[in-house]
């Protein structure tokens, strides 16, 4: 990766300062390298001399200049400058960038490719809608940016597990029982409602919403996350939970560390010693276990099957309940080893107007719905492009467009006109390309997009920010487009056009492992 050997180049820099004494010897912290906002700065820059300065007891511009004055010969870049007040900017240099299309060449599907996970495994908790109703466009907000983060995961070496948790016990399958036998207690309306009322003849509130709620997730639920394109390793059931005495067990190991305690007949649990504004209940007087019971025992659970990090992607309604759960963790044991992750609403919009959506009063467009409308791939790569703390407003006349406007069809047009190429050389085969000969300015824009993907997909899987990829992407698409509408890729010269075929190639295999972990088709033709 072409950000960890500057990485390298710059402790070297600053280790030979140290030694010639132009700079005092210290433990260099960690160096970030970030892509300037503006091309004309450079490729990467750095503020490590803005962290040095105090330990120096110099202007950090002097610093800064004093690195670059000490960097060895390298082949990596071909300029270094300073910039107030004290930034180092780096230009790449054309050789190094030459070299990295036979090496993406080489490593074909496996470029991006890390091994840093070392298989430890990460268990990811996404979508885990009530199975009370079809999926709803907002509970399937989730789908995409879980699946894709695991892929993200998976893709650094992680043993990824993805998982469905399905509420199957507790309140809510009770209401969905009373709106299957439709009495008073009744919530929940709608077809699949009539439908079910007509399946199920149990005559039973509580009987009847856990026959219903298996019927939805088998009928409903699961054919939703396969046509979203989302395969779970296991669907995780509360009611066996329950059953199985976990729950009661994990309350029991609370109580022997003193964290629960009796009041009016219930347990609860010491949440306001872990920030939450006040303690909860964990089992009620009449004895059936709390939502968040049986999320405490889940969590336990988890841990239990060798995960090191607990990654839940949940609704921003349930906001309230990250600090109890973590605080229940830490009880445990097990401080910082669960990452919640809150989701937004979406709005879907068509022909300028919201569609208005209530699972309770039986007017929603479940993702059923929208994919029938606009298909997976729009889908998966828009929602993708929201981070998971803003609203989406999905236009579906923008989603079924064929233009730039759209924009997965704009990426997905770039891989097709490149396999348009490719098509008309014979076999498609390129050999021995002269890659030197790579030098106009869209030649080398192209290849700084394609290099930033090992890096991409390592700082998500670090920090979680999916809509990098999508993005990603864009960029890279864009500057494919450019790079075609200025250069001839196929010409009388027939080295020039070895190298530029090379480029594409190497475009096409960089689009089509990001449209992979995005979950997004690469089409031949379009």
């Amino acid at each position: 990766m072409v950000k960890k050997e500057l990485k390298n180049l710059i402790e070297k820099a600053i280790f030979k300062a140290q030694e010639n004494q132009k700079l005092p010897i210290f433990e260099i912290p960690e160096i970030n390298l970030e892509y300037p906002k503006e091309k004309m700065h450079g490729d990467f820059a750095s503020n490590i001399a803005l962290s040095l300065s105090k330990k120096c007891r110099k202007k950090p511009i002097e610093v800064a200049e004093i690195i670059i004055d000490n960097f060895p010969q390298n082949k990596i870049i071909r300029q270094a400058k300073t910039a107030l007040p004290g930034f180092i900017n780096f230009v790449l240099s054309d050789e190094l960038l030459q070299a990295q299309v036979e090496e993406i060449l080489k490593q074909k599907d496996k470029f991006g490719l890390s091994k840093i996970g070392k298989n430890k495994k990460i268990h990811i908790d996404f979508v885990s809608a009530n199975p009370t109703g079809p999926v709803t466009v907002g509970n399937a907000r989730g789908g995409p940016f879980g699946d894709i983060l695991a892929n993200i995961l998976k893709r650094n070496g992680y043993g990824v597990i993805r998982e469905y948790y399905v509420n199957d016990a507790g309140k809510q399958i009770d209401s969905l029982g009373h709106s299957v036998l439709k009495d008073k207690k009744s919530e929940y309306n709608g077809k699949y409602i009539d439908e079910l009322a007509k399946k199920i003849k149990e005559k039973d509130y509580r009987r009847v919403g856990e026959e219903a709620a298996q019927v939805i997730l088998k009928d409903m639920i699961k054919p939703s996350m396969e046509a979203l394109g989302i395969k779970f390793n296991s669907w995780f059931s509360e009611k066996k939970l329950q059953s199985g005495g976990e729950v009661d067990k994990t309350i029991k190991l609370l109580q022997k560390k003193g964290f629960v305690y009796k009041k009016d007949g219930a347990v609860w649990f010491k949440s306001i010693s872990f920030g939450d504004d006040k303690d909860r209940v964990v089992i009620k007087a009449d004895g059936q276990k709390t939502y968040f019971g049986s999320d405490i025992a889940y969590h336990l659970d988890k841990i239990k099957r060798g995960c090191i990090k607990l990654i839940d992607v949940w609704g921003a309604d349930h906001h309230g309940d990250v600090a109890r759960v973590k605080g229940a963790l830490e009880a445990l044991g097990y401080k910082d080893k669960l990452d919640v992750i809150l989701t937004q609403l979406v709005k879907v919009i068509k022909d300028g107007k919201e569609i208005k959506m209530s699972k309770r009063v039986g007017t929603y467009i479940s993702i059923d719905d929208l994919i029938s409308e606009v298909g997976r791939d729009p889908i998966r790569f828009i929602f993708a492009m929201y981070s998971t703390n803003t609203h989406i407003n999905f236009d579906i006349n923008l989603a079924k467009e064929k233009s730039e406007k759209n924009p997965v069809y704009y990426v997905q047009y770039a891989y097709a006109r490149i396999h348009g190429i490719l098509d008309k050389i014979p076999s498609n085969k390129i050999q021995s390309p002269k890659l030197h000969l790579l030098k106009h300015p869209t030649e080398l824009a192209l290849i700084k997009e394609l290099i930033k993907l090992p890096d991409l997909i390592k700082d998500i899987a670090g920090d979680y920010q999916v809509q990098k990829l999508p993005y990603f992407a864009i960029d890279l698409a864009s500057a494919f487009h450019q790079f075609y509408n200025t250069c001839r890729v196929i010409s009388r010269d027939k080295d020039l056009s070895a190298a530029r075929q090379s480029l594409i190639k190497a475009t096409q295999i960089v689009l089509k492992n990001t449209l992979d972990l995005i979950g997004v088709s690469a089409p031949k033709k379009m």
